[in-house]
């Protein structure tokens, strides 16, 4: 894992080809990978492999019994990702250090909600038709907004620090 990425997590997820597909993203971004149990199918499933090519070896991946540790371990710096969140992903602010999607058919359990209320974010949908977006898509969408935000605010502490020098010198 890559220092300053986020972390991934997948709350119980169901179709082998999404998470697939989310470790190769994983992978190639350098970001950690979380699975919570129960997972939809098993981990030597050729559908989960298949996605993910021959980028497996390069996943770093931790299984978790139970999302309570993984909840507290990251408490202040989650954010989950829901139909039913009221900020919009590019809201998440920049030192969130876990990224929690829930299943591709029933999303993540009320008490996350309960417990968690002002952690939740969403993908806008701009057609009333469309009900939600794939699960590999929005973990793509949301990674790559946070590596953006994170690259942009490192640059704007680099220009600063290159302004304080140059003073400094003066």
């Amino acid at each position: 894992m890559l220092i300053n990425h986020p972390q991934i997590c997948l709350y119980q997820p169901e179709i082998p080809q999404n998470t697939g597909n989310i470790g190769r993203l994983a992978a190639a971004t350098g970001s950690r990978l979380h699975l919570i149990k129960p997972l939809g199918f098993s981990l030597s499933d050729k559908n989960l492999r298949r996605p993910g090519l021959d980028y497996w070896p390069f996943l770093d991946l931790e299984i978790h019994e139970d999302p309570k540790w993984l909840m507290e371990r990251f408490r202040g710096k989650i954010a989950f990702f829901s139909k039913h969140g009221t900020k919009t992903y590019d809201q998440v602010p920049v030192d969130t250090e876990l990224l929690v999607f829930g299943r591709e058919t029933s999303g993540l359990p009320e008490s996350f909600r309960r417990e968690y209320p002002e952690a939740f974010y969403t993908i806008p949908m701009y057609h009333s038709g469309v009900r939600s977006l794939n699960l590999s898509n929005s973990v793509a969408i949301v990674l790559y907004d946070q590596l953006r935000q994170r690259r942009q605010l490192q640059t704007q502490i680099k220009e600063v620090s290159d302004v304080e020098t140059r003073i400094y010198h003066a």
